[in-house]
């Protein structure tokens, strides 16, 4: 009836607008392209005494276009000349793995330590969440190095003093003695210098059937196993209690065990 007129608003009842679209784009704009004198970022308050808005305004408009300068996120861009080549071998390998062969993605969780708290942790109760001291007491640290299975979520994982090349060796034995003999071995795994050595460019080189596949630098995201030791972080590490690097491997190994039991790949 109305023609394009029809596609605005009508008068509604209730008070009328006190706030304008171009008074709201101001705002926005300001937010988006401006930071206040003594601050990196607005704050709802700071945006209200400089806007002259209420702060429950600059929050409405906020929440509306989803601003929130309270907020700060980090990343990383690859500077690798072969970046693109190289995620297309890595994703290949996890979308559509070769015949009669594993894939394993293959990192070492460094510096994982043995904290104590200086006082008992005080339990959960109704309305009160677990408490513990901000202090604590370092008992020593370990190296974990695993291999995760990509087709089935299977880790093999041993636990070291130290991570040199010596031990990235003796692990890589250890995956050879739990892989069966017949199967290739696609092995994904960052640049860390330990992973270059001699001593293991040159046992890969007497073992045929293991391929290598490094991961572009500054792109570890895309090493699966990393995803797996944000788990073991998030269900053990976190809130862990060890007295000693002992007890500590003890927990690390208890964990690996359980999550072998019903073990699922990664999506």
């Amino acid at each position: 009836k109305d023609r394009l007129d029809g596609l605005l608003d009508e008068v509604r009842p209730g008070r009328p607008r006190t706030i304008g679209d171009d008074q709201i784009a101001a705002v926005i704009e300001r937010t988006l392209r401006s930071t206040p004198s003594d601050a990196t970022h607005w704050s709802i308050r700071s945006m209200a005494g400089a806007a002259g808005f209420s702060h429950t305004t600059i929050r409405r408009i906020w929440n509306a276009f989803g601003l929130q300068p309270h907020r700060t996120e980090t990343f990383k861009l690859s500077s690798d000349p072969l970046f693109v080549d190289k995620v297309r071998d890595i994703v290949g390998l996890y979308l559509s793995p070769p015949n009669r062969a594993l894939v394993l993605s293959v990192d070492e969780k460094s510096q994982i330590q043995a904290l104590d708290r200086e006082q008992p942790v005080l339990p959960m109760m109704p309305g009160v969440p677990e408490r513990r001291t901000h202090s604590y007491v370092r008992h020593g640290t370990t190296t974990l190095f695993a291999a995760l299975d990509v087709a089935s979520g299977f880790v093999i994982g041993k636990c070291y003093k130290r991570h040199r090349a010596t031990e990235f060796l003796d692990f890589l034995k250890q995956i050879e003695a739990n892989v069966p003999p017949d199967l290739d071995v696609h092995i994904v795994m960052d640049n860390y210098a330990t992973h270059k050595t001699a001593s293991i460019k040159n046992w890969l080189m007497r073992r045929p059937r293991y391929h290598v596949h490094f991961t572009p630098t500054s792109a570890s995201w895309i090493n699966q196993v990393e995803r797996w030791f944000a788990e073991l972080t998030r269900k053990q590490l976190r809130r862990g209690v060890h007295t000693s690097t002992t007890q500590l491997e003890a927990d690390i190994k208890s964990f690996i065990e359980r999550h072998n039991e019903n073990p699922k790949p990664y999506r």
